[in-house]
């Protein structure tokens, strides 16, 4: 199969120096990029993290076979998925996109200034959404999967589950803000026609190959 993985965090520039963002490594994108890789699938991983060869790839025959799209906001991270998606069999959207950008960034760096300032911010576009509403097409046998990860803080299964309906999605795994830069984290799982699965505490690795294999990947 042909994977196409999003990971990292983007940033969303208020002037040439400064950016919203949020805390994530990248690692579990990652971790599914090296599963995915492993089990034989050919893998486009779009990523914020700059240089992620190292991470990403373990031996030579892994480097051979994976593609890697660096980006660093939310409109690249749109316009590389939008590229990848009508080649690929599955998209796992692991990377934490920023809901909100800046409206107007400023050209050059904001002086400071003893007064408060005002960013007004405009919705960044739903990647996730998008493609779920284009992974049908009259020219495949076998419509894509899309894959979308949840991070909640509170009613895990309720929200989550929303957002697995309301996006029309294949799978959503749900995770709390505790899996932010850790090493080992919980996760569970559901797909439209399954109960949920509840993974027991592990590694990233542990989790992303349990992923890989319940696509059937």
């Amino acid at each position: 199969m042909r994977i196409l993985i999003t990971a990292g965090g983007t940033r969303e520039y208020i002037d040439p120096v400064r950016f919203i963002s949020n805390a994530s490594s990248g690692r579990m994108g990652f971790a599914l990029a090296r599963a995915a890789l492993k089990a034989g699938h050919k893998v486009t991983l779009i990523t914020t993290v700059h240089h992620p060869s190292s991470i990403v790839h373990r031996d030579t025959s892994h480097e051979r076979r994976a593609t890697i799209i660096v980006v660093e906001t939310a409109a690249q991270m749109f316009e590389a998925a939008k590229k990848h998606f009508p080649r690929c069999d599955c998209l796992i959207m692991a990377a934490a996109v920023a809901d909100y950008a800046p409206i107007r960034p400023a050209k050059r760096k904001i002086r400071r200034a003893n007064k408060p300032i005002t960013i007004k911010l405009k919705s960044t576009p739903d990647i996730l959404k998008w493609a779920a509403a284009h992974k049908k097409s009259k020219m495949r046998r076998r419509r894509r999967l899309v894959v979308g990860f949840a991070l909640e803080d509170k009613n895990l299964r309720q929200n989550a589950e929303r957002k697995l309906k309301e996006k029309n999605l294949d799978m959503i795994i749900v995770n709390t803000p505790a899996a932010i830069g850790a090493d080992k984290i919980n996760v569970q799982i559901k797909t439209p026609d399954s109960e949920w699965i509840k993974l027991p505490f592990a590694n990233k690795a542990i989790i992303a190959r349990r992923i890989v294999a319940l696509l059937g990947c």
